[in-house]
């Protein structure tokens, strides 16, 4: 699993992923400029004071906290982004990584919607109680690893799985393997954790869950043919 994960990680800054990252991030800046334009003009249309330095000091706090605020949406947003290259980034790896195997089968494309959304919520949730840890002391850093270790860990396997396997099935593969599955996760998670090197994680997340498929795939043919 390890070196699986250590693969990956080495993949997401070469050339055809790094293109991938860049197109998501133009993507997640543009739309966190449209927010900050959007919250600018709301501030200066709804709030009038008497005073010029009130104005100045409003504006400044307020630039605070949009910058706050921002830097909390960018790994959801990025995540949302991400989950519409997906495939691309799997077919890459197929091709890559795989290329005497049988490549997988994208998404449908309501199904690839569900998974993105199911993506961006799981990143939110993530993020989410990663704030809650940086404004509430003492919270015990095992919740954020647990709850997004599963969380990460089953969507992202799932989405791998049902590239090869019908859902019901990669769903039953998942939970056969759960303890693995989790595992990475928990990887996953780490790699949320950390600011700035979360704008990858989707990227990363994926390439992995495809490596730990296909290294599960190979045990589970392995033990049927023994």
């Amino acid at each position: 699993m390890f070196q699986a994960a250590s693969r990956a990680m080495s993949e997401v800054f070469e050339p055809p992923f790094r293109a991938i990252f860049w197109k998501m991030l133009g993507f997640t800046l543009g739309v966190l400029v449209v927010i900050w334009i959007a919250l600018q003009g709301v501030i200066a249309a709804f709030v009038a004071l008497p005073y010029a330095w009130m104005d100045t000091a409003i504006s400044v706090l307020t630039g605070i906290g949009a910058i706050f605020v921002l830097g909390f949406l960018i790994a959801p947003i990025s995540a949302l982004f991400a989950g519409l290259f997906q495939d691309e980034i799997a077919d890459i790896v197929d091709k890559k990584d795989y290329p005497h195997d049988q490549p997988g089968r994208a998404l449908p494309l309501s199904q690839s919607i569900v998974q993105t959304i199911k993506f961006t919520g799981v990143v939110i949730l993530g993020n989410l109680f990663a704030l809650v840890l940086l404004l509430v002391p003492g919270v015990n850093l095992v919740a954020f690893f647990i709850v997004n270790g599963y969380l990460l860990g089953r969507e992202f396997f799932e989405f791998a799985a049902m590239r090869f396997l019908p859902a019901a099935e990669a769903k039953a593969f998942r939970k056969a393997r759960g303890g693995t599955v989790f595992l990475g996760g928990l990887i996953i998670a780490g790699l949320l954790a950390v600011p700035i090197l979360n704008l990858v994680t989707p990227i990363f997340a994926t390439i992995f869950m495809l490596h730990l498929f296909k290294l599960l795939a190979v045990q589970r043919q392995n033990v049927a043919r023994a």
